[in-house]
């Protein structure tokens, strides 16, 4: 009587182990990005060739110089040549960690200073990467180019050229990777970063990245790299290529620079060419030819917004960052008195140059000051406040609100800078201005109860 009811039961059963065995075989998403990263320093002012590297969203890393499959959850890493870090040819580092020295989103600081870059690079190589930068002779931060294996979107602003890659791909990539001597091997000319990218990209599509002998002097140049994968994706449609910007960190770190090749650094800096056309008329003219032939590309045509954990987003076209800029200083105009908003960033300036950064109660990126009345920053003990560095805890700051505000009004103003490459895109912008309000609203709220005392005192 119960047997049509169990076999029932049973087909069902087995319908649904049998999908979720097909569910559990659909193969993982893996991608391969090259990073194609903008100068800024000495670089910015002369080469002007920048830096690249290579994300792998489906592979992770054992340590720095181990690579593995990733886990459920895990979002793969960066790989790089670098040059006199602990003698390794490349090493492997977590994307979050790469571009921002922190393992988790929402402690992206809204704006930094090089005291806050340093205090949050200095705080991840501690935590997890002593082995390979252990510190000074007296517990210091030690000397060296290690910086430049976290952090990378204090200092510049980044492109990226995402395809598809396979599970299979991947795993051999992590076996001959893992297998190979990974000893320095960084030659300016023969063997630099983008040669290491370079055979990273070929490793999965033989002859899919390039060097240029017009372009380049067929010196392996990060720009062209992207260039030629960009070129081979256009003629090979299943790679489905995606073009995306990382913007810089807004703050007081000088922004960084457009970046070129060999060829179009002289064709672009007056200084070279000009001197170039006037006594080597042949030579200069060589130069020229060759740029507009094959020199010319910009990495931020048609690229998308990169959020870490959201989905990439358009970029604010010309018209709304027009329209976002009248906004905002319509909004400072009506958001309380000039005091509200300082006109001048001199308050920011001295608490910046007395705080300290350390994490607040919940572990987020803070900075720690003393002020004494009328908001200059003082010597310690006497007002101590706190200043949240993120989303999540610039609300809690028990800083002056004037402080707060102008924080987000120099990220916002730089989000809305005409540049070569953009800045946010809407969702951001409104998320941004969304804080500013909520700040201004709590300001005027003190200052309205503030004059109710002082009547009620007279």
């Amino acid at each position: 009587m119960n047997e049509p009811f169990q076999l029932g039961a049973m087909l069902r059963l087995g319908l649904l182990l049998g999908l979720a065995g097909l569910a559990g075989c659909v193969p993982a998403k893996a991608d391969l990005t090259v990073f194609l990263e903008e100068p800024y320093s000495y670089d910015g002012g002369l080469a002007g060739t920048g830096h690249t590297a290579v994300y792998l969203s489906n592979v992770c890393a054992s340590s720095p110089i181990v690579l593995r499959r990733c886990n459920p959850g895990e979002t793969g890493v960066v790989l790089s040549r670098y040059h006199r870090i602990d003698g390794y040819d490349w090493l492997a580092i977590p994307l979050l960690p790469y571009l921002y020295a922190v393992d988790r989103p929402e402690d992206i600081p809204l704006i930094a200073n090089a005291k806050i870059e340093a205090a949050m690079r200095d705080a991840y190589r501690r935590k997890y990467l002593e082995a390979i930068v252990p510190d000074g002779p007296e517990g210091q931060t030690p000397p060296g180019d290690w910086y430049e294996l976290v952090g990378s979107a204090f200092d510049r602003t980044l492109y990226g050229f995402r395809i598809i890659t396979s599970l299979e791909k991947d795993d051999a990539f992590i076996s001959a990777y893992n297998a190979r001597t990974n000893r320095q091997a960084y030659r300016l000319v023969t063997s630099n970063c983008a040669d290491f990218v370079r055979d990273a990209v070929n490793f999965y599509y033989p002859q899919a990245a390039t060097r240029s002998f017009f372009a380049d002097l067929d010196v392996a140049t990060p720009k062209h790299v992207a260039k030629s994968l960009v070129n081979y994706a256009h003629h090979h449609a299943s790679l489905s290529l995606t073009a995306f910007v990382i913007p810089q960190i807004p703050g007081s770190i000088k922004r960084s620079t457009p970046v070129h090749g060999v060829v179009d650094s002289v064709f672009k800096a007056k200084k070279y060419e000009i001197p170039l056309l006037v006594f080597h008329p042949f030579v200069g003219g060589g130069v020229a030819v060759a740029y507009v032939v094959s020199g010319r590309f910009n990495p931020a045509q048609n690229a998308l917004m990169y959020t870490p954990g959201e989905a990439l987003e358009k970029p604010l076209t010309d018209e709304q960052r027009r329209d976002f800029a009248k906004g905002l200083e319509e909004l400072l105009r009506s958001g309380g008195s000039d005091s509200s908003i300082p006109r001048s960033p001199a308050d920011w300036r001295i608490l910046l140059a007395k705080a300290t950064f350390a994490p607040d109660e919940d572990g987020r990126p803070a900075l720690h000051a003393s002020l004494r009345e009328g908001n200059r920053a003082a010597s310690p003990g006497e007002s101590s406040v706190v200043v949240g560095l993120t989303r999540d805890n610039i609300l809690n700051s028990t800083a002056p609100t004037t402080l707060t505000c102008d924080l987000l009004v120099v990220r916002l103003r730089q989000e809305l800078r005409k540049g070569t490459s953009p800045h946010t895109s809407e969702r951001v912008f409104r998320s941004d201005i969304a804080l500013l309000e909520k700040l201004l609203a709590a300001q005027n709220q003190t200052v309205a109860a503030s004059g109710y005392h002082a009547g009620a005192e007279r």
